[in-house]
């Protein structure tokens, strides 16, 4: 019988985007907590820098990034800073996300163009710059952030749902292209979770009732830990042979 699965991190370096409140704070501290040190890529460094003192109670070492992802020259300065200033890269999260809402046939070429540029382009060219750092040094896990979205049609929603299914595939092209090079590119896919983005929406009783009722299996709001968790296994040795994989943490939205 061989050795048994880790879930730690100890003497890793992460970069999450987009760590400043939400499913990404969630997501920072939760590999912190596992072992990690932290670089946190933030929209503005100096307004958000509230989760960096957070990452240091937990002992471990945190770096704020100045990472806008529609600016692809901050996005490679940020990725570059990370093996500069620790030695390595191990685990990239690509969390930062928009989802502005409307009807298909209401959509505007802005919001269309917005979206697209963050949940899309700016996945891909970050996960194009880890790529790089990671082959050169021998290996390295990217955890991409789909959404149920993806995988089910979301009224108001479909210029969304169409990046974060981009998202899912584009996390297979990926690990079968860097898995040569010992990436590991896998992606999670969350249903609705209570985070200050979806506030707005779930504070309609209408909305909220409406949401539970399709959570087919479990019938209840998801909480940022419950991603952060699976983020933390796909980023272990204990999920050493997935990539490729999008794992739904979706209630059993998507089991009917």
């Amino acid at each position: 019988m061989g050795s048994l699965p880790s879930f730690r991190l100890d003497g890793q370096t992460a970069l999450v985007t987009g760590a400043a409140r939400g499913l990404g704070r969630a997501i920072a501290l939760a590999l912190a907590e596992a072992g990690a040190d932290v670089a946190l890529g933030l929209r503005d460094v100096e307004q958000d820098a509230g989760i960096v003192s957070e990452i240091e109670t937990l002992g471990r070492k945190a770096l704020p990034l100045q990472m806008d992802m529609s600016n692809l020259e901050q996005v490679r300065q940020a990725i570059q800073a990370v093996p500069a200033q620790g030695g390595k890269l191990d685990i990239l999260v690509n969390n930062t996300g928009v989802a502005p809402t409307n009807l298909a046939l209401d959509v505007r070429e802005q919001d269309f163009d917005r979206t697209l540029n963050i949940n899309l382009k700016g996945t891909f060219f970050a996960c194009q710059a880890a790529g790089k750092v990671m082959k050169e040094q021998g290996g390295g896990r990217i955890i991409n952030m789909s959404s149920q979205a993806g995988f089910v049609a979301l009224p108001t929603e479909s210029v969304y749902c169409m990046t974060k299914a981009g998202i899912a595939h584009l996390t297979k092209c990926l690990a079968v292209e860097w898995g040569p090079y010992n990436i590991n590119v896998n992606a999670v896919a969350p249903t609705f979770i209570h985070t200050p983005g979806t506030q707005p929406v779930l504070s309609s009783p209408d909305f909220y009732a409406e949401t539970v009722k399709n959570v087919a299996a479990l019938h209840r709001i998801g909480e940022p830990p419950e991603v952060a968790g699976a983020v933390v296994f796909l980023a272990s040795q204990a999920a050493a042979l997935i990539t490729g994989h999008t794992l739904l943490i979706d209630g059993g939205w998507t089991a009917v």
